[in-house]
């Protein structure tokens, strides 16, 4: 009868003690989990957009831009491949991207409408319509590389990590590097 009632009480404060401490690691290990989960999904923005900057620059250096003039009788004009000049960051400042998103501005001439035919992001023909965790530039340096490059403060510590894809013109061909430059990539 005494040894029925002693096995009916329930658990120990240890045992119950050891059951919280594994709780409490398991929900440690699950928290950094998560967050990593969430970082990595916020720099694949800068990943697959640096990609698609760098393939826009390839494509128009592969446009063939001659004069629009017209050409006297027995004239001749060459084609030629030409880089985009660089464009400017969007957005102008790392200030709206610490720790938040930044809408950019869809007004011609701003954010990612600016350039001409030649120049920055309507010679890529480029844009971003939502709002974006990194700042994020094109730089050409006259006919023989470009480089396309994205800044960024997902926690807003003003630590920053840099993500970069360069190319170079190479025997008339846009040869892309083939992995990104990466700088504290998880900051």
């Amino acid at each position: 009868m005494i040894r029925k009632l002693r096995n009916s009480r329930g658990f120990t404060l240890v045992e119950l003690m050891i059951v919280v401490a594994i709780v409490g690691i398991l929900a440690a290990l699950a928290i950094f989990g998560v967050k990593k989960y969430v970082t990595n999904s916020k720099t694949a923005e800068a990943r697959n957009t640096l990609g698609q900057i760098a393939k826009d620059g390839a494509g128009a250096w592969a446009k063939e831009l001659m004069a629009g003039t017209i050409l006297p009788d027995t004239g001749t004009a060459s084609a030629a491949n030409v880089l985009c000049i660089s464009s400017s960051k969007v957005p102008g400042t790392t200030d709206p991207i610490e720790g938040r998103k930044y809408q950019s501005n869809t007004t011609d001439g701003e954010d990612f409408n600016s350039g001409d035919r030649l120049t920055g992001w309507k010679c890529l023909h480029f844009s971003m319509e939502g709002p974006q965790y990194y700042q994020y530039q094109y730089t050409a340096v006259a006919g023989a590389s470009f480089a396309a490059i994205a800044v960024g403060d997902l926690n807003g510590d003003k630590n920053y990590s840099t993500f970069k894809r360069d190319a170079v013109i190479r025997n008339g061909q846009v040869v892309l590097a083939p992995a990104l430059l990466e700088t504290n990539p998880d900051e």
